[in-house]
């Protein structure tokens, strides 16, 4: 199955390299989006979700989307589908979702399954996949992780946790996979038009005194990533940096979001946090 197409021809990208994509979360949004742009561009693309239509779909100049099932929480059945598949090249980490609500009110049951999706997804993914990558001495993994990874957001401790988390494990990979010829970076997308704003959980306990508060902080969170980037914009940059020989190792996406970065990084907490709590909480 290694760098073979549907067609059982081997895989030629324009660069001459045989190369298979792995996209978790590929059944929407910023995941769907880089398998798509890795199979127009005639790379093999499995794409993975727990949920989706199992099927291969073909594109002009060799490319395709293989999409299959797969829960990337299943650690076991993360590294079996890895062994069957003879690993693969490059690897784009996109599952994850989102609960809203305060710290003190959502249940440690949600925040763990925020925490099995967001990062043991991307964990166990790329403990699967490393050890493929670092005999041939060449593979490239990147973390689709989020501005919330960056600058914490209220109502969404948990989800920002996730991506602080995440953010860690990619500086931590990529210092002990350079030496095999691994290359580890981190996507930060702003907000974005994706299924992500329908899905999100959103947990208020009855009589919560946080309640009136969450309402309007996810209700400026849900405008906002309505009227967010395309997905695209964010594979855009996967690809780029996916034909890079030294990626850089984060890239914040967006040029609003860029800006902001630069603006808020070296403020004061104090600041820093007046801000935000004026975005989100009125």
């Amino acid at each position: 199955m290694k760098n073979k197409c549907t067609n059982g021809k081997f895989m030629k990208t324009k660069s001459g390299k045989n190369t298979t994509v792995l996209v978790t979360g590929a059944s929407s949004g910023i995941g769907k989006a880089c398998a798509e742009i890795f199979a127009k561009r005639g790379y093999a693309v499995t794409g993975v979700s727990r949920h989706c239509k199992e099927g291969v779909k073909r594109y002009r100049g060799g490319g395709s989307i293989t999409m299959a099932r797969l829960d990337v929480t299943d650690e076991e059945a993360v590294f079996d589908f890895v062994k069957e598949a003879g690993g693969f090249d490059i690897a784009v980490l996109a599952a994850g979702m989102g609960v809203a609500g305060a710290v003190e009110d959502v249940p440690t049951s949600l925040v763990r399954q925020q925490m099995e999706i967001n990062y043991f997804g991307v964990l166990n993914a790329s403990r699967a996949l490393l050890p493929w990558m670092r005999r041939k001495k060449d593979g490239f993994i990147c973390i689709v992780g989020s501005f919330g990874g960056k600058v914490s957001i209220p109502m969404q401790a948990h989800y920002s946790a996730t991506k602080y988390a995440l953010e860690a494990l990619s500086d931590a990979m990529r210092m002990e996979c350079e030496p095999y010829g691994v290359r580890v970076s981190i996507i930060e997308p702003g907000d974005t038009r994706t299924g992500f704003t329908r899905n999100r959980r959103l947990y208020m306990k009855d009589g919560s005194v946080y309640n009136d508060t969450v309402r309007h902080a996810v209700g400026i969170m849900s405008h906002d990533e309505k009227n967010g980037d395309s997905p695209m914009l964010s594979a855009r940059q996967v690809y780029r940096m996916s034909q890079m020989p030294n990626p850089p190792a984060r890239v914040v996406i967006g040029w609003k979001y860029k800006l902001l970065w630069q603006a808020v990084k070296f403020m004061p907490d104090a600041l820093r946090e007046k801000i935000i709590k004026g975005l989100y909480l009125g």
